[in-house]
C-alpha cells in the first residue's frame, strides 16, 4: 500500500525542521541569558558604557563556557569587523576576546556569571590592556541598546 504524498513530504522535512529549531534555541538561550543578567545588572551606559561592556563580555563568556572561543573570534570577525572602523567596535570586539577567555576558563556556570561580572566592575574607560574591560567615555554613552 502506498503512502498518501503529503505525507512522505511531511517527513522528507522533520529533520531538516527539527535541525533549524535546534539551532534557533542556541541564540535564543545566549540572548536571553544575556539580557536576563543585563537588567539586573543596573549599570549604566546602554551603548558606549559599562552595561555595553557587561552584555557583550557576558555574551562571549557564555559561548566561550558552552562552545568554544573560536566561536566567540569568528562572531567578531563578522558582526564586530574585528574592532575596525570605530571606537565602539573596538571597544565590543575587545570585551568580546576578554569575555571568550573568562568562559573558556570557568570552572563553573555560577564562576564565569561571577568572574564576567568583576572583570566588569575593574574596567576603565579606554583601558589599553587586553586583559581589563573597557568602554568609551560618558560623553559617548547612549541609553539605547541597539
Amino acid at each position: 500500500m502506498q503512502k498518501p504524498a503529503a505525507t512522505s513530504r511531511l517527513r522528507r522535512w522533520r529533520l531538516p525542521a527539527f535541525a533549524a529549531v535546534a539551532l534557533a534555541a542556541y541564540p535564543c538561550f545566549v540572548l536571553g541569558t544575556v539580557y536576563w543578567n543585563f537588567f539586573q545588572a543596573g549599570l549604566p551606559g546602554g551603548r558606549n558604557g559599562p552595561a555595553d561592556a557587561y552584555r557583550h563580555s557576558l555574551a562571549s563568556a557564555i559561548v566561550g563556557y558552552t562552545l568554544s572561543p573560536r566561536c566567540v573570534d569568528w562572531v567578531s570577525k563578522v558582526m564586530e569587523n574585528d574592532g575596525q572602523g570605530n571606537a565602539s567596535r573596538a571597544m565590543d570586539a575587545h570585551n568580546n576576546r576578554i569575555g571568550a577567555r573568562i568562559g573558556a576558563a570557568a570552572p563553573s556556570w555560577a564562576a564565569m556569571l561571577r568572574d564576567v561580572r568583576a572583570a566588569v566592575e575593574h574596567g576603565a574607560v579606554d583601558a589599553a590592556s587586553t586583559d581589563q574591560i573597557t568602554w568609551l567615555a560618558p560623553s559617548a554613552w547612549q541609553d539605547r541598546l541597539y
